[in-house]
């Protein structure tokens, strides 16, 4: 099971807050995924298709219950995708149009409606309710051992709006992209989805995404560290060849006699330790020195061999 149906999976088991956040799911589900046909005057069906059984349950169970309205349920199975298809339509009947009413999907006059009504998100609770079922019927969330990323499908853009602006007291700053046919309301920000599916019910979720976050913190960490020592080694290697190739100029300049003992001494172990950076090799000396003890010997050494004119380009 994919991340996403986990998700859809955990939401449409939550539980309502009050007596009206299961009408306010049902409307989310019927917006999001499903089609008005209009039969006649005053005669309706209404469909929802979907490749999840998280919507086809939640919305035959919640029809049943707070609709009263007859439904009829069609299984498909594609032979291209070897998924399951569920088409569930509501059927033109007496109550329907009284339902798509309360739905918010007609005004009282019949009209569509373009946002979503107040009556059915009047309630914080029902608010949430309603982004739960829009993520049940359309959600997308990546799985976070990648890169983060939540969607909502949606129709038209008029209700994609309306959902940002539902999402947004949540502290969640979403975004719509324009689909072919479609919109999508989305969100990049692992903050930001972890509060959303936290503030919707989804804790079980939130704990993957918690411990995905863990687990590429550290990877992270480690790579930075890895990457901060590769480069540490680089130029250790390239500061080692520099003071192997100033040794040899001054000892071809016949300057190797005269040299102070700290400074032979500095020469001596960096010929016989070519590859080890200046505080590895201060460990190395008898007594041991301190980095900062043998790179003031390597200015030395290259003052000197300014000195004497020794070119080292």
């Amino acid at each position: 099971m994919s991340f996403s149906a986990e998700v859809r999976d955990e939401l449409a088991r939550s539980e309502p807050a009050c007596e009206y956040c299961d009408l306010a799911t049902l409307a989310a589900l019927t917006r999001v995924c499903g089609t008005l046909s209009i039969t006649g005057p005053d005669c309706f069906s209404l469909s929802v298709a979907t490749e999840t059984g998280a919507v086809a349950r939640t919305m035959i169970g919640l029809t049943h219950r707070i609709l009263k309205l007859k439904t009829e349920f069609t299984v498909r199975r594609s032979v291209l995708h070897k998924v399951r298809n569920y088409l569930i339509t509501l059927p033109d009947q007496p109550s329907l149009k009284k339902a798509l009413v309360l739905l918010g999907i007609l005004d009282r006059s019949g009209a569509l409606v373009s946002g979503i009504p107040h009556h059915i998100v009047a309630r914080e609770c029902c608010r949430l309710a309603y982004i739960r079922g829009a993520l049940i019927a359309g959600g997308f969330v990546a799985d976070p051992k990648g890169d983060f990323h939540l969607e909502i499908a949606v129709q038209s853009e008029a209700l994609a709006r309306a959902l940002i602006e539902l999402i947004a007291p949540l502290g969640v700053h979403a975004r719509v992209n324009a689909r072919r046919g479609s919109f999508a309301v989305y969100i990049k920000s692992a903050h930001e989805i972890r509060g959303l599916l936290e503030a919707v019910g989804a804790q079980r979720s939130v704990a993957e995404i918690d411990d995905a976050r863990a687990v590429k913190s550290v990877k992270n960490d480690v790579n930075r560290r890895v990457n901060a020592e590769l480069a540490n080694q680089g130029r250790s290697a390239v500061a080692a060849r520099d003071q192997l190739e100033l040794i040899r100029q001054i000892t071809r300049a016949g300057l190797r006699g005269d040299l102070p003992a700290a400074l032979e001494e500095f020469c001596a172990l960096r010929e016989a330790h070519p590859d080890v950076s200046l505080r590895d090799l201060g460990v190395l000396a008898h007594p041991p020195l301190s980095k900062s003890a043998l790179y003031h010997r390597v200015l030395r050494l290259e003052r000197l061999a300014d000195r004497e004119g020794i070119n080292r380009a």
